[in-house]
């Protein structure tokens, strides 16, 4: 096996980095504003630093989406060591400092400026053919509408910018935000073609496809639609975006798209490699699907490679890794997001989900031994850790316990660069639930699709039981927390976690997190922002008084 799909954007990052600062040069011996682009080759670099820009949001841990998705949701406690205030503050919805959350702002405006360049080159290069030109248009409007929808459920509304042009803007409305974010993933949908998975080269699966954008349309329309209780939304072009359409895309998505459910869930996940000496997963005869094109279920996601400079490893496997171990088949982590046991609890024992997602040190069955608690100063430490993202190790020829990417990939053994595993963005299983939630007239064919993957009977295509499916078939993907904004339900579930049992330097401690309504449940703006738009930006409710510091 070789790690694929990810040469294409490490060699965009390489290229792309190397002449970073050409649109503030005139040396015409570098590639700058004026000479750039001249190809449609350029054109193609340019999109590829777009995608780039978001694998690059890894570091510092707490300004990663799917890291404050995770730890932000009623499943994940902060976890990590006692040095990290930061997680604990983020677990809290409150903050250790004013610029806490100043890099992930910056940075999705940066990947965002990359994708208006794109937009604003595609005339300027000839092409081959339309269709060419439309592949690199459709991806451009993907990615900036992929951006905007990060930016908006983190900080609510945010300046709407719409060119390369530098200027400080008001923060701008829900209604103008998400009716850019629609437009522009309808675009996308319209200009990217209607290629089925199978036909799709394996070094461009990587890449954004009209499948991914009718994906990521109903997972935006439902947060939109849910949180803003507004079922239709006019678009700039002065059309209007209702529901039908966004079944229509969903159905078109799941009939057409070559995506599929694989046959076993555990197999989804890496740790169905370790089948030698893992007895949870040489009892139940798992294998690993992998990560060389074969996985129909991934609609969209992230790409790692083994290259150790720049983000280019998986840094979310690395946070949520158990902090001082490294064991078959867990590895050694930082011990971020340290699961609720209440999840655990709730979960019934007859759903092979359960086992699959979450380790239990305790639990017999798992087949592991040696667990240290308190490997490193851990907080929050509960004894349960999540499966899904975790450092997973294998044995070598040599007998030593390596991460299974030095054994497959030849990646480095620094336990802090290591990690390929691909960050699934969007899974099929989660298209068949959005569309069950939509009210598609196929909804309750969709719910039991996902329920007999894994021996469950049918249930009603209800709203609560397609809350629950989506909580045990989701968890630790990064949807559950803003699931709970969208129906309404963040307050409710968070404030059940009271008194919950837990370890801080291997001491008994309890856990009790209350949920904030006066934020929204949304994150502050940078008071750096704030000060450099001279007072244009306001920062958002909940997070000027004292109530609000960690």
């Amino acid at each position: 096996m070789k790690k694929i799909n990810i040469s294409i954007l490490i060699v965009s990052i390489f290229i792309f980095l190397s002449c970073s600062d050409f649109l503030d040069t005139e040396d015409l011996t570098q590639k700058n504003s004026s000479n750039f682009p001249q190809t449609s080759e350029d054109v193609f670099s340019s999109l590829l630093s777009a995608y780039a820009a978001i694998g690059e949001i890894q570091d510092p841990y707490w300004q990663t989406f799917f890291l404050l998705a995770e730890t932000m949701s009623d499943d994940r406690f902060g976890g990590g060591s006692t040095v990290d205030r930061m997680i604990l503050a983020v677990n809290e919805y409150k903050k250790s400092q004013d610029n806490m959350y100043s890099g992930i702002w910056s940075k999705y405006y940066r990947g965002i400026y990359r994708a208006h360049f794109v937009l604003e080159s595609i005339d300027k290069v000839s092409w081959e053919s339309e269709a060419q030109k439309n592949n690199i248009l459709g991806q451009a409007y993907f990615l900036r509408a992929y951006m905007y929808f990060d930016l908006c459920r983190l900080f609510g509304s945010v300046p709407l910018v719409l060119s390369t042009q530098v200027e400080s803007l008001p923060k701008a409305s829900p209604e103008e935000l998400y009716g850019c974010i629609f437009s522009d993933l309808k675009k996308a949908i319209d200009l990217l073609p209607s290629v089925s998975l199978t036909n799709i080269p394996d070094t461009e699966k990587s890449l954004a496809t009209k499948w991914a954008a009718q994906a990521l349309l109903a997972r935006a329309y439902l947060f939109y639609s849910g949180y803003y209780k507004i079922a239709s939304i006019q678009l700039p072009d002065q059309t209007v975006l209702d529901k039908e359409y966004v079944i229509d895309n969903v159905d078109d998505c799941i009939a057409n798209s070559g995506h599929g459910l694989i046959s076993d869930f555990r197999s989804l996940w890496p740790y169905s490699l370790s089948n030698k000496e893992y007895g949870y997963a040489k009892n139940n005869q798992l294998e690993w699907i992998g990560e060389n094109g074969d996985n129909v279920e991934t609609v969209f996601a992230w790409k790692y490679s083994t290259l150790m400079w720049k983000g280019f490893s998986n840094k979310i496997n690395l946070y949520f890794g158990i902090k001082g171990q490294d064991q078959i088949p867990f590895g050694k982590g930082w011990g971020v997001g340290t699961v609720n046991p209440q999840l655990y609890a709730q979960w019934p024992d007859d759903d092979i989900r359960k086992k699959a997602s979450i380790y239990y040190v305790d639990d017999p069955e798992e087949g592991t031994t040696g667990f240290i608690w308190n490997g490193e100063n851990n907080q929050q430490e509960t004894g349960y850790w999540q499966k899904k993202y975790m450092p997973v190790n294998v044995r070598n020829a040599a007998g030593n316990v390596v991460n299974y990417s030095c054994e497959l990939y030849g990646a480095t053994t620094n336990f802090q660069e290591n990690n390929t595993q691909d960050l699934v963005v969007i899974r099929f299983a989660d298209v068949l639930l959005m569309g069950a939630e939509l009210g598609s007239v196929h909804a309750q064919s969709y719910l039991d699709q996902v329920r007999k993957r894994v021996g469950l009977p049918s249930v009603p295509a209800t709203l609560e039981n397609i809350k629950e499916e989506r909580r045990y078939e989701l968890a630790f993907e990064g949807v559950r927390y803003y699931d709970l904004l969208r129906w309404g339900d963040a307050e409710k579930e968070i404030n059940k976690i009271v008194d919950v049992p837990a370890r801080t330097m291997n001491v008994p401690m309890k856990v009790t997190v209350k949920f904030r309504p006066e934020t929204g449940g949304f994150l502050p703006i940078p008071e750096n922002e704030i000060l450099l738009s001279n007072g244009i930006l306001e920062q958002n409710p909940g997070w000027t008084g004292s109530d609000a510091l960690y």
